[in-house]
């Protein structure tokens, strides 16, 4: 399909080169852009102890001046929070006026437990999610964006790790295949970039000649799919030698000189809990590959 609409999601500690990443991408295919700014607060407010809101007053003066002194510091922070939100919004329709005028800022300033709902909302209404470094090293809201915007929505996600050139127009594509219902619908979000690319190379790790698995001729079934998409197919078989199924796809995708890797997420839920040490720990370190996620 075709990507014109992107969503790319900063912190309010974050630099803008992820906002730049997504803004380049954009300006490749024409994309509209919505950025989602978010800043979930250290910490959360105490509770009132009692039903109708109002603090139990102690019986010691200085419990009491202690205990307002505390609710007080707790409003400042959160204020200070919005405050810094409404300013890097601010920055950021700068630097995009200048850059794509194609645009949309929003705001959520929500607790850490909220994220993933938040991001939901936006990625719901836009093709791909974009997750550049600075929100992929961000290990307290990076997982969270990830949750809900691949899980919760059915979209797909490109992260971009540190010192990786993105790119929706690349010239060699590395698939990731092995016939599971998540790596189909990766090839389907990604049929845009797989057809207008000059190679794509379907790699398959230890596949097993079976009917009811990846068919007499491993790979030959989705070769003939994307062929009639346009695509310029051919099927790699490899051997993992005991290795993980994630490096040697790395591995293969450097040998063949691959601008991104498209495969599927899998898992179950508890894949939420070990996404970002499973299987984009590779992607952070070497090599620096873009990867096109779907599920």
């Amino acid at each position: 399909m075709a990507f014109k609409s992107l969503l790319s999601v900063a912190g309010a500690d974050h630099s803008d080169r992820d906002v730049r990443t997504a803004a380049c991408l954009c300006a490749e295919v024409g994309a509209h852009l919505s950025v989602l700014i978010m800043s979930p607060p250290p910490l959360v407010m105490s509770p009132p102890l009692l039903g109708d809101g109002i603090p139990a007053w102690p019986t010691q003066r200085a419990q009491a001046i202690a205990r307002l002194e505390k609710r007080y510091r707790e409003i400042e922070r959160f204020s200070q929070d919005a405050a810094s939100l409404e300013k890097i919004s601010k920055e950021i329709h700068k630097l995009l006026r200048a850059t794509w005028r194609c645009y949309d800022v929003n705001i959520a300033n929500c607790d850490q437990a909220s994220i993933g709902d938040a991001v939901r909302q936006s990625a719901i209404c836009n093709d791909l999610t974009i997750v550049g470094p600075a929100l992929l090293n961000d290990i307290n809201v990076g997982p969270l964006v990830i949750n809900g915007s691949l899980f919760d929505t059915g979209k797909p996600v490109l992260v971009v790790p540190e010192g990786a050139e993105a790119t929706l127009s690349p010239r060699r594509v590395l698939v990731g295949w092995d016939s599971r219902v998540e790596a189909s619908r990766s090839v389907r979000e990604a049929l845009d970039l797989l057809s207008g690319a000059e190679e794509v190379r379907v790699a398959l790790v230890d596949p097993v000649a079976t009917w009811t698995g990846s068919g007499a001729e491993p790979g030959a079934d989705v070769a003939a799919y994307l062929t009639r998409h346009g695509a310029r197919v051919s099927v790699d078989r490899r051997a993992s030698a005991g290795k993980p199924v994630a490096m040697v796809l790395a591995q293969h995708a450097v040998d063949t000189s691959a601008d991104i890797i498209v495969m599927g997420a899998y898992g179950s839920r508890r894949l939420r809990e070990r996404l970002f040490g499973g299987v984009t720990r590779w992607i952070v370190g070497k090599p620096p590959l873009p990867l096109f996620l779907a599920r």
